[in-house]
């Protein structure tokens, strides 16, 4: 009874805004990873195919100190994000609990006068995107982690007859570390974008199809995305 009386004081608006925030968010997902048909690649779906030709070209040069490099470089990325999510989630769970921070900054922000809970609320489901892309960060860098182990594995002599078997491989966990670091990197985009709903349902709406135009330019419209396939064998 309790949990009606709190859904109860949302809007029907809010739900609307809400579904259509976790739906674009999935949705822009699942069409980067696979991009727009086979015609039309994502800038993610090509730095797969590059990662795969990283990893073909590490079997012949020697010295591999540049790919341990790009590598650590790699795996200080996730770790940077990881520990501003946390730092994200920790800056949260403080506002939710202090309520009367809470209700100063919807003074500051000049909103309408609403339960303490529906704040709570709203903060909390931006933290949860937030803790998806905790989440990812780490299996990404655990992933950039075994990729590491595994390019040391390949053997120096490109005659070896395992060593283009065993680049591939790394090139495929490069690959998914590479799609869990993108996931979180989406997840918070789109918790920015939560921040709108602070402000109403028609905020979050708009805010959610800013974030999916955003995302869209960047992986299918833009500048690098061109160079990529520019460079791109016929």
């Amino acid at each position: 009874m309790e949990l009606m009386q709190r859904i109860a004081l949302f809007s029907h608006a809010d739900a609307v805004a809400l579904v259509l925030w976790l739906a674009a968010w999935v949705g822009i997902g699942a069409v980067i990873e696979r991009g727009a048909g086979a015609a039309r690649p994502s800038v993610s779906v090509l730095m797969a195919r590059y990662r795969h030709d990283w990893m073909k070209n590490l079997v012949t040069r020697q010295p591999r100190i540049f790919d341990a490099n790009i590598l650590s470089t790699l795996r200080q990325g996730t770790t940077f994000f990881a520990s501003a999510s946390m730092i994200i989630i920790g800056a949260g769970l403080a506002l939710i609990g202090n309520t009367e921070r809470l209700l100063g900054l919807a003074e500051d922000l000049t909103l309408e006068t609403a339960p303490t809970v529906v704040w709570e609320v709203k903060i909390l489901a931006v933290l949860l995107l937030v803790a998806n892309a905790f989440l990812k960060f780490v299996w990404s860098h655990r992933l950039f982690g075994y990729c590491a182990v595994v390019m040391a594995a390949v053997p120096n002599e490109p005659d070896d007859p395992i060593a283009f078997h065993r680049a591939g491989q790394a090139a495929e966990v490069n690959v998914a570390a590479a799609r869990s670091f993108n996931r979180g990197m989406r997840s918070l985009y789109f918790a920015l974008g939560g921040l709108a709903w602070l402000l109403g349902a028609v905020p979050l709406i708009g805010a959610t199809f800013v974030t999916v135009a955003v995302l869209w330019r960047r992986e299918f419209a833009s500048r690098a995305r061109r160079a990529l396939l520019d460079c791109t064998p016929k």
